[in-house]
């Protein structure tokens, strides 16, 4: 029969002795404790940290034990997430034996992994900003392309802009004419003017009055038409 005692036991005395700096006890019933494990340190010296926390069950180790993330550093929520996963695979396969010192190692290895991606996606980050600035620097001393679809759209809006600026240009003139016209520009408006006099003489029609009085000695005038130094016109001068 299987001590799991005496199994868990020893296998705390060798933990402590392989982690002393970052092996902590919690409690003893349930056995509780947390290990620290950071990564080897990256180029720049950045490195990422994850506290795990185990606790034994009372069948430990034909059952995993129970972890979780106590505290970590520099880990984003899909790192923590990947680490989790982790450890329950390895619990998997390492049933029946003492695994703590598996799986830290296996978390470990993770850390460094994290660390290395951290590089890679800060020199694709890098990259992805030079390549930006190549880009805007060829737009700024070669100018916008200009395509088939892309010059007739311009020409539309260019035209319509100017239908809009035209438009606008005779309302303001129709306004100001409005308020005063010469005579020519009101025969340039209308050149029915000459014609629209003429109707109105002849609306007027009958409604012309006439002074009968200017003609009425006319009869008692001797007119000699034989004459030859007749002149009708003299006859308004002659009664002045």
């Amino acid at each position: 029969m299987t001590d799991y005692g005496e199994e868990q036991r020893n296998e705390l005395e060798a933990i402590e002795s392989i982690y002393p700096d970052s092996f902590t006890v919690l409690s003893e019933e349930p056995t509780s404790f947390t290990i620290t494990v950071a990564s080897d340190a990256g180029e720049t010296g950045e490195t990422v940290e994850v506290t795990l926390k185990f606790t034994y069950v009372e069948k430990y180790p034909d059952e995993p034990p129970l972890w979780e993330i106590y505290s970590q550093e520099n880990l984003e929520d899909s790192d923590v997430e990947d680490i989790l996963a982790l450890l329950q695979q390895q619990a998997e396969e390492n049933l029946g034996m003492v695994m703590i010192f598996t799986l830290v190692t296996a978390v470990q290895e993770k850390l460094n992994e994290i660390v290395d991606q951290i590089k890679s996606r800060r020199e694709e980050e890098k990259r992805r900003k030079e390549r930006e600035a190549e880009e805007a620097e060829k737009k700024e001393f070669q100018g916008t392309v200009v395509t088939i679809e892309s010059f007739l759209s311009w020409k539309a809006k260019f035209e319509q802009e100017m239908m809009e600026l035209k438009r606008k240009k005779q309302r303001e003139e129709e306004q100001a004419g409005k308020t005063k016209l010469t005579g020519k520009q009101l025969f340039e408006r209308d050149h029915n003017l000459d014609t629209s006099d003429i109707q109105f003489l002849e609306d007027a029609g009958n409604s012309v009055e006439v002074d009968e009085s200017l003609f009425q000695d006319i009869d008692d005038l001797e007119l000699d038409e034989d004459d030859p130094d007749f002149d009708p016109l003299a006859l308004g001068s002659d009664e002045d």
